[in-house]
């Protein structure tokens, strides 16, 4: 075996622990829900039903002091889920080249395959306050099915296109399957406790995709785009229902994405590395450096189905009274 086989191997390594981040970030959270149900530190953590029984019962004129404490309460997790995206055409356009579109084919998310469909959001409350804030990120994937026939129009390397092929005719590669993903800041409201054993609530946010794209063109013999990249802007609306069981809490949810890509097609194959994956994109918009393939465009609007596990904690702040 020679040295490039060796190290070869070692980045395949790399890269399939990267590739089981899911299943890493599942366990961590389990373990760190199981630690903060058995904590022996009750003071730092509270649920918001608490907060708002103590906030309800004290008295006017009951903290002695000239300052009296507020709990801020915060809430961190994870989820996972499924999603569907809504077929949706791409278009490449590399100018003097390639100007061609490619529709009617399906998406597909295959949610529980390595790396699976995972989230991690954080949540911030004011003391018994019916509106929040929240930092989302959520990793969908969006993968086209080489054996789908979609319908072409337009010009590959000078040549038509047929009117219709297989995906896997034209492409070896079409999905954006590391995946999927978007970072959100969202605002949420949330309905009082009622008697039921659960709180409904809505948000609605904005933020950007980073999706890890992977595209191939058979007429580009051995030229790939393989990276992470900043693609544009990413919306949500959502909806769902949280559970307390104590110290933490469960919930089910139902989100709606939209995300306009606009990707560069950079032929780069090895990149894997979020950060260095991404300055790269930036310093060769910032350089007036044309990506060598064009630019892909399309349009993935998803609907999500995720439950997962959040952890309250809260923090005192002094107010003057």
């Amino acid at each position: 075996m020679t040295a490039a086989h060796v190290e070869l191997g070692r980045v395949a390594g790399v890269r399939r622990l990267i590739g089981g981040d899911g299943l890493g970030v599942v366990l961590a959270l389990a373990a760190l829900v199981v630690w903060v149900s058995n904590s022996p530190f009750p003071s730092i953590v509270s649920s918001d039903a608490q907060t708002e029984e103590r906030a309800a019962t004290a008295e006017p004129g009951a903290a002695p002091d000239a300052e009296r404490a507020v709990r801020r309460e915060h809430k961190f997790g994870g989820y996972g889920g499924v999603s569907y995206t809504h077929p949706s055409a791409v278009r490449i356009v590399n100018p003097g080249l390639t100007d061609f579109t490619a529709s009617g084919f399906e998406w597909i998310g295959r949610p529980f395959k390595s790396p699976i469909y995972y989230g991690l959001r954080t949540q911030h409350w004011l003391p018994g306050a019916l509106t929040g804030t929240m930092i989302d990120f959520t990793h969908a994937k969006a993968i086209a099915v080489k054996d789908d026939v979609a319908t072409f129009s337009g010009v590959l390397n000078g040549e038509p296109l047929p009117p219709s092929a297989k995906v896997g005719d034209v492409f070896t590669h079409l999905e954006f399957s590391h995946g999927h993903n978007m970072l959100t800041l969202n605002g949420l409201v949330r309905l009082p406790w009622s008697l039921l054993p659960v709180r409904p609530y809505f948000g609605l946010g904005g933020g950007a995709s980073f999706p890890h794209t992977e595209v191939g063109l058979r007429a580009e013999t051995g030229k790939r785009t393989y990276e992470y990249q900043f693609a544009g802007f990413a919306g949500q609306v959502l909806a769902g229902i949280e559970i307390p069981l104590g110290r933490a809490s469960l919930f089910f949810e139902y989100k709606f994405t939209y995300a306009p890509y606009s990707v560069p097609l950079s032929h780069e194959p090895k990149g894997w590395v979020f950060v260095t994956d991404v300055w790269r994109q930036f310093w060769a918009w910032w350089t007036g450096e044309k990506p060598p393939g064009g630019m892909l465009t399309t349009t993935l609007a998803s609907h999500h189905a995720i439950s997962g596990v959040l952890v309250r904690t809260s923090s005192a702040v002094p107010v003057k009274k």
